[in-house]
């Protein structure tokens, strides 16, 4: 497909459709946590993922040859990567789907930022920084809140370091030699440094299997074709036809979706405070992202 300067219909249905699975697998690594410590989850995540992006460069006629070049950014990207989803999974397990997804999608605050310091032509205009200004706002309201039944400072913290570790790859796919590899190949180099690590640290996290059935395994599954492996390459090709500001606007999508299942699937309880949160990230990553 070619590559358009602005957002159709097909554009628009697919990336809420995305948002909506990044929603989802919020929930779902909820569940498959009560069949599976969360890290040993990870990492299964990671080296399922691997064999199915490995299936689908070969198909594809994508290269699995990595570049020597890009060893240590590479080996950079997954190493945040594992730290991103250690902390991710591990909130996730202490704390309600809600809040984590709140603090979690707070990442284009932290990528901002972090672009405006490091990125020619990416400072902050009086609009992203009222956008900024609303979104750490939403994330101080929603760490604020207290009430929840489940409710973790750990968890709270754990959730705002993952967005650091997920804005720190993005800048860092922009600032190394990454960016000159297919985002295929991005993705592969994150996978398979990530597996190793998550599946040797789980067991310092506790026993790996918890009370498991098939619900669990089918969770599990879910993560490793829809999120981590197809599911990304869905985003990197989204990125490449639209444009990338247009793309990034629907991220505000996910910590709504998230909270709305976070109440109906899981009967988790949202009050007042966290919508408040959700509406102030919400509004503020809308505009750090609006051009």
């Amino acid at each position: 497909m070619e590559r358009k300067a602005h957002l159709d219909q097909f554009g628009t249905i697919a990336l809420t459709a995305f948002a909506l699975n990044l929603a989802v697998n919020q929930v779902v690594v909820k569940i498959t946590n009560g069949g599976l410590e969360p890290v040993f989850a990870a990492g299964l995540r990671s080296f399922g993922a691997v064999l199915v992006l490995t299936l689908w460069m070969w198909w594809r006629g994508v290269s699995l040859r990595l570049s020597m070049a890009t060893l240590w950014a590479g080996v950079l990207s997954g190493v945040l990567f594992a730290a991103e989803f250690t902390a991710l999974f591990t909130a996730i397990d202490l704390s309600t789907v809600s809040r984590v997804s709140i603090i979690f999608y707070s990442m284009p605050v932290w990528l901002a930022l972090g672009a405006h310091v490091l990125l020619p032509g990416e400072a902050l205009t009086g609009k992203r920084a009222l956008g900024l200004l609303l979104a750490m706002s939403g994330v101080v309201l929603a760490i604020f809140e207290r009430d929840q039944v489940q409710v973790s400072w750990l968890g709270d913290a754990l959730a705002l370091f993952s967005a650091m570790c997920w804005a720190a790859i993005a800048l860092g796919v922009r600032l190394t030699p990454l960016a000159k590899v297919p985002p295929a190949q991005q993705l592969y180099w994150q996978l398979i440094v990530s597996a190793p690590i998550l599946l040797l640290l789980a067991p310092l996290f506790g026993p790996l299997v918890r009370d498991i059935a098939p619900i669990h395994l089918v969770g599990l599954v879910y993560q490793i074709i829809a999120v981590a492996s197809l599911g990304f390459l869905a985003w990197f090709w989204l990125m490449s036809v639209y444009p990338a500001n247009t793309v990034a606007s629907f991220s505000f999508l996910s910590p709504v979706f998230a909270v709305i299942l976070g109440w109906l699937v899981l009967d988790e309880q949202v009050g007042v405070q966290i919508w408040a949160a959700l509406g102030l990230v919400a509004a503020g990553i809308f505009l750090i992202n609006r051009r």
